[in-house]
């Protein structure tokens, strides 16, 4: 299981010296959330934040756009040193563009869907995508209890990509914690996306390999 701890979880006072801290206790990613106050009702941060954190971390920036026409933006991203995007199927009309916009630029595409939203929506998109994000809340806030009822959908998304796509991975993102993990793995998701199991407990690294550790 790779981890993602949620930047949006963190002591902003102490910006850098948090990222350091999840750098140090072996997370896998960086997660930024990106929320413009239209798609979901929160506004976050955009492109000078996201270029801000780049030049002080080698962490690889895992970018979650929740933003409507993410078309309009996903090269301002990009050149801020976005590794890996993702957006959402339901904020745009124009997916295959904004695949192509991010496939050219040699990033990480990936695709995320709200809990409403069912798989079979956006299975068409799989084989171009690097990723699959699912929302095991719904986006907007950090803090939400985990969604069991989306563990059918992300059984069903990895039988899909088993038989059509296996280098496609799931995330997972949403009410995440060390004991509802065990269920995520056995679902077969391989990335999860944690902001308060990480950036509230009292021992970062112990957090994160509690999320890794069905893996060890």
């Amino acid at each position: 299981m790779r981890v993602a701890p949620s930047i949006i979880a963190a002591n902003f006072t102490k910006f850098q010296e948090e990222i350091k801290r999840v750098e140090k206790a072996n997370a896998d990613l960086l997660h930024l959330d990106v929320m413009d106050g239209v798609f979901v009702p929160n506004i976050t941060f955009g492109p000078l934040i996201v270029k801000a954190i780049n030049e002080i971390t080698d962490m690889e920036l895992d970018v979650h756009l929740m933003i409507v026409k993410p078309e309009k933006y996903l090269r301002q991203f990009i050149e801020a040193g976005a590794d890996w995007i993702s957006f959402h199927a339901e904020a745009t009309e124009t997916t295959d563009e904004c695949i192509k916009i991010i496939r050219e630029q040699n990033k990480k595409v990936g695709l995320a869907i709200s809990p409403p939203t069912p798989f079979d929506r956006v299975k068409k998109y799989v084989d171009k995508l690097d990723f699959i994000l699912i929302m095991t809340v719904n986006p907007g806030f950090y803090g939400q209890k985990f969604l069991p009822e989306i563990l059918k959908k992300i059984e069903q998304t990895k039988d899909w990509i088993v038989t059509h796509k296996p280098d496609c991975l799931i995330q997972v993102d949403g009410g995440i914690n060390s004991r509802n993990v065990v269920e995520l793995d056995r679902a077969g998701v391989d990335i999860v996306v944690a902001g308060a199991a990480v950036f509230k407990s009292d021992d970062y690294k112990k957090a994160i390999k509690d999320l890794k550790c069905l893996k060890v």
